[in-house]
């Protein structure tokens, strides 16, 4: 390859110093370095990079098209640099971290705003899974940590789990559904008659769960919990619904609580990941997942 990141080094000094002389001094060799590197990258590509009609060599188009890509490579290279370095201290190139849907992922911003200040160089993939999904994504290794598996790990361990908390549930309807006039509490043969609304269990590899179905009952299958919240407001169907996100809907009137015969229990959650996993970031979100104050504003 003809091109190197050396002699984009070159081209970049000397555009931003002004001068080969400058831009010599920067990279601590003679300007006669600089003049031959560049001669010699004119010549290599078959391009003129540098207009030396004035007093001051101004880059051409070429050059400029050159030197704007060229940053890229050079912000990339330096980049993989310090990763390389930071792997090599023990921290992960990447950290996958899937949230449970039941979890608003912007109360988790405090958390990763505190993660990139430590300026570890490891990259954060986020993940939104539903249901069973959270532990599919564990045990299959699309994540490193989980925040929100609900109940009980699949069978053959190789997990560690901390409680998180738990989330409540509650029968809701639209106030235009037609058990919002019902007699409470609603038995299982009064919701049987009305479509239910349930997020999809993003599991790939494990059974899908289910939950708060009845047999025979009428299902429409949304995306995730937040798409169930919306559409049982919109009257499209009933469910129980986490009550820790429907506050305000309840409050303003687009959701109405009702009493069943049969309530559904709460649901544990907790914070999982591989046992035998030893990465410097895994390690420091474990520890901020220590702080109870934290911990109580993902589900409050």
């Amino acid at each position: 390859m003809r091109l190197t990141l050396d002699a984009l080094t070159v081209l970049d000094a000397i555009d931003r110093k002004g001068s080969f002389a400058a831009a010599a001094e920067e990279l601590h060799r003679v300007p006669s370095a600089m003049t031959y590197a560049v001669q010699k990258l004119e010549q290599d590509l078959d391009v003129l990079l540098f207009d030396r009609r004035g007093h001051r060599a101004q880059l051409t188009e070429a050059g400029r098209q050159l030197l704007s890509e060229g940053r890229h490579l050079l912000h990339a290279a330096a980049e993989l640099e310090a990763r390389v370095r930071r792997v090599a201290t023990g921290y992960e190139v990447e950290l996958r971290v899937a949230v449970d849907d039941v979890i608003p992922m912007e109360r988790l911003y405090p958390l990763f705003q505190d993660f990139y200040r430590e300026d570890c160089g490891t990259r954060l993939r986020l993940l939104m899974e539903v249901y069973g999904g959270a532990w599919d994504a564990l045990v299959t290794r699309r994540a490193d940590l989980v925040i929100g598996v609900p109940g009980e790990g699949p069978p053959g361990g190789g997990y560690a789990t901390r409680p998180l908390g738990t989330v409540q549930w509650q029968f809701m309807v639209a106030p235009t559904h037609p058990l919002a006039q019902a007699p409470e509490p609603l038995k299982p043969e009064d919701i049987l008659k009305y479509r239910s609304i349930a997020a999809a269990d993003s599991s790939r590899n494990l059974p899908p769960r289910t939950s708060g179905l009845l047999t025979g009952q009428d299902v429409l299958t949304v995306p995730d919990v937040r798409y169930k919240i919306e559409f049982q407001c919109a009257g499209l169907g009933v469910g129980y619904l986490p009550v820790h996100l429907v506050r305000e809907e309840v409050k303003s009137g687009r959701l109405v609580v009702k009493q069943t015969l049969e309530p559904k229990p709460g649901v544990s959650m907790f914070i999982a990941w591989r046992s035998g996993d030893r990465g410097k970031a895994l390690r420091w979100f474990l520890e901020r997942l220590e702080d109870r104050e934290l911990i109580d504003s993902l589900l409050a």
